[in-house]
């Protein structure tokens, strides 16, 4: 019997893994400029008790916090790239982390910055504000000026600084207890092998056309949570109270009314998300029906989602059909776009296989001093295909925004960040179903899409209302107990899916690390909202709108990221986008069920 063995990094074709040389030549290289960074962090502190001086003081004071940034930024990325090619590697995790101890100490050098420019005196600020030296830096300064009332001291802003590792103590020891010290059970998988249930294998398991197996990785995931959600009840507690606090302390209305302050969101977006999937969930319901009449189920439960309707004919992809693949699905972006991608495959900006202690899964990584870097674990299913076009959205967003402002405004919201990647989905799904002649392949495709949707807004969104759930209970004096919040996540699952389902369920709100990034997930919702209008606006073929996405990709932080999105084509202060993405679903599930 043939075995397959993970190559070791070695052993990779060199043009399939990414070359990190223009970013250091060398580790002798990322040492010299390591060593640089306390004399970029002296030319900032310079500054201290001087900001007020001058307009040209504070200008210049802002151009060396950039500088030693931009430093750090790039010293960082080559570390955790190095690191991730390799994760068992002692030298290069040694780099990532003493690149990580060093950020949190120029954190902690450059603490006195905003609050000092707080205290400048309301007409010293308004000169500055209005001075010609201060021209470039004037909508940083402009908006910290409008968060004047929620600033500390320096003194203040200094020992919270300090205190940020104690402060992130309860996400730290969540994240030790999910990654590194829960087990789970056996699961024994259709071809009889026993295997031991895993984070990374679990959908794998939930993917299995044997429904026993499902049910058992099911129960042996959430038995293990159910074990241990007092402990998680005790560290999401503290997070959430952190959350309170801190805004509290900065003198916010409410946890959620500061997460979204410096995106500057108003509260009614996140709300309209909640009330529009509150309004659409019936479409939901129904493709839950077809998918349990498709799988001939008595009744559908929360482990039967994730088990294709159809498997399509084609199952293998090689890398090169691959890039051909994702290149053509991207050509209505135009040839400037296109060209640049060729550039990331031909100058290796990307890290194709999987190999011994790689970091697993995908993303884009880099900043403005580096190419905007890929890592894959690509095995050469539809999957990765899928995921190619995903994480090359989000590098060409990043190279677009790094090519067109400078570094000051070059780095984009999170808010926005899955819309350039999500949009780049859309148009390979269009790709792929434009002359589809293959009926699974279709069926697969729409299924893919109903999925994601499903995923990425029904199921976000209902993380969102149980966040702002718990967050308003510990406002008001609740204190978070595993019953509590057991209670609140059934109760909203039952909402949004309409099931009856197994009662392991309710602990599901303790395996979500996302619970814990203080409101991040409504992000996932309105970004793939955004991206669906957005895919829409291109594929029809209407050059102004064209025109309108590249301002998007080219804005970086530039102006306010509603601005941005209204600019681009999609206005996230209306319902009108998620309504539209809700509405989308309706008529892929109707076109899904007209197939079956």
């Amino acid at each position: 019997m043939s075995e397959h063995k993970l190559a070791q990094r070695r052993e990779l074709p060199t043009e399939l893994t990414w070359d990190l040389a223009p970013v250091y030549a060398d580790a002798a290289a990322w040492e010299k400029d390591f060593s640089g960074l306390d004399e970029k962090i002296s030319a900032v502190t310079a500054f201290r008790g001087k900001l007020g001086t001058s307009p040209a003081a504070l200008r210049d004071a802002y151009a060396a916090l950039d500088a030693l940034e931009r430093s750090a930024e790039k010293l960082y990325v080559y570390a955790h790239l190095r690191a991730d090619e390799n994760t068992a590697d002692g030298e290069n995790s040694a780099r990532e982390s003493r690149i990580e101890t060093k950020f949190a100490e120029l954190g902690a050098a450059v603490a006195w910055f905003e609050p000092e420019i707080m205290k400048l005196p309301a007409d010293a600020a308004e000169k500055a504000l209005n001075a010609p030296e201060m021209a470039f830096y004037r909508r940083s300064f402009k908006q910290l000026l409008e968060s004047r009332a929620h600033i500390l001291s320096a003194e203040e802003e200094t020992i919270w600084s300090a205190l940020s590792d104690v402060l992130d103590s309860s996400d730290n020891v969540y994240s030790m207890l999910n990654n590194a010290d829960m087990r789970f059970a056996a699961v024994t998988d259709e071809k009889g092998v026993r295997t031991e249930l895993t984070h990374g294998n679990y959908i794998k398991f939930l993917e299995s056309p044997l429904r026993r197996v499902r049910r058992n990785a099911f129960k042996a995931m959430f038995t293990a949570y159910r074990d241990h959600r007092h402990t998680c009840a005790a560290t999401l507690d503290g997070t959430v109270k952190r959350h309170a606090i801190s805004a509290k302390l900065r003198h916010f209305n409410s946890a959620l009314a500061a997460a979204l302050f410096n995106d500057r969101v108003p509260e009614t977006v996140y709300t309209n998300l909640i009330d529009s999937v509150h309004a659409n969930l019936e479409p939901l319901h129904r493709y839950l029906g077809l998918r349990k009449k498709v799988l001939k189920l008595k009744k559908l439960d929360m482990f039967d989602l994730h088990v294709p309707l159809r498997a399509p004919a084609k199952t293998e992809y090689t890398w090169e059909e691959t890039k051909k693949i994702v290149s053509d699905a991207l050509a209505p972006l135009g040839g400037d776009y296109t060209k640049t991608v060729s550039r990331a495959f031909a100058e290796r900006w990307v890290d194709v296989p999987e190999c011994r202690g790689k970091r697993s899964g995908a993303y884009s990584s880099g900043c403005f001093d580096t190419p905007p870097y890929l890592l894959l674990n690509f095995r050469g299913t539809l999957n990765d295909v899928f995921t190619l076009a995903h994480e090359m959205g989000h590098s060409m967003h990043s190279y677009s925004s790094n090519a067109s402002q400078q570094y000051h405004y070059a780095d984009y919201s999170i808010f926005v960040a899955e819309v350039a990647s999500t949009t780049n989905e859309m148009l390979l799904h269009h790709h792929l179903m434009a002359g589809c002649a293959d009926r699974d392949l279709k069926i697969y495709l729409l299924s893919h899409l109903i999925d994601e949707i499903r995923a990425t807004v029904y199921r976000q969104t209902m993380f969102a209302e149980f966040e702002l759930a718990v967050h308003r209970l510990s406002e008001s004096g609740t204190p978070l107990t595993a019953d509590l919040l057991d209670e609140k996540y059934y109760e909203l699952n039952r909402l949004y899916y309409g099931l009856d389902a197994d009662g392991l369920i309710r602990h599901e709100w303790a395996r979500i690390p996302h619970f814990y990034y203080n409101f991040y997930v409504y992000k996932y919702a309105t970004g793939m909202s955004a991206a669906l209008k957005l895919a829409e606006n291109i594929m029809s073929g209407d050059r102004e709108k064209l025109d309108d996405y590249f301002g998007f990709l080219r804005a970086g932080s530039s102006r306010d990221v509603l601005d941005i999105m209204r600019g681009a084509g999609a206005d996230l202060e209306t319902p009108d986008c998620v309504n539209s993405c809700l509405a989308l679903f309706d008529r892929t599930v109707k076109e899904l069920e007209s197939l079956l």
